[in-house]
């Protein structure tokens, strides 16, 4: 196994212990200072997975599956748990899923007939404003300046999710038709 896809499953390990520390007691301001560390290492550990398996040749099938597996498993985690704290609209986290779903089997359905559909630029994008939606939401700052960006960033993220599920199914509809 080489050290990006070492780095995706490292990620995926993390997410349990994120969870604990986001969760067990919210009161604990300790805890939700170590489950947003957790949470910024594991996020960073995407970036640096794309950019070594890139720039070494070291992309390979696992990776363009679990890479991508990997992040949604870890935010979506998070923003199940932030639902949880009352930080982000359980509405926004059911489209945001329901993306997920429809991407998954999209890729399943990809597999079955031998072709892996790797992660675009919108799907990054997206990836990457959840991430610092959650990293706002868990930081909870009780500044009106940061809480005004954190809804921002909240409602892109929302788009960007929405932008990236067309994009991908345009992209993609001849998994569906069976014309692959």
């Amino acid at each position: 196994m080489n050290l990006p896809n070492k780095l995706t499953v490292a990620r995926v390990i993390m997410i349990p212990f994120f969870v604990f520390f986001l969760l067990f007691d919210p009161s604990n301001v300790t805890f939700k200072w170590i489950s947003l560390a957790i949470f910024i290492v594991a996020s960073l550990t995407d970036m640096l997975d794309g950019k070594i398996a890139r720039k070494y040749n070291l992309i390979t099938d696992f990776g363009k599956f679990m890479d991508p597996l990997a992040d949604k498993l870890l935010v979506c985690s998070a923003m199940i748990g932030l639902i949880e704290l009352h930080r982000i609209p359980s509405w926004i986290v059911i489209i945001i899923i329901a993306r997920e779903f429809v991407i998954s089997g999209f890729r399943l359905i990809a597999a079955d007939n031998g072709r892996v559909i790797a992660a675009s630029y919108w799907g990054k994008f997206k990836t990457t404003f959840q991430m610092i939606m959650v990293i706002l939401m868990i930081a909870n700052l009780p500044i009106p300046a940061v809480q005004i960006l954190t809804t921002v960033v909240m409602w892109v993220a929302l788009a960007l999710t929405v932008i990236s599920l067309i994009d991908y199914l345009v992209k993609n509809k001849d998994v569906m038709s069976g014309e692959m």
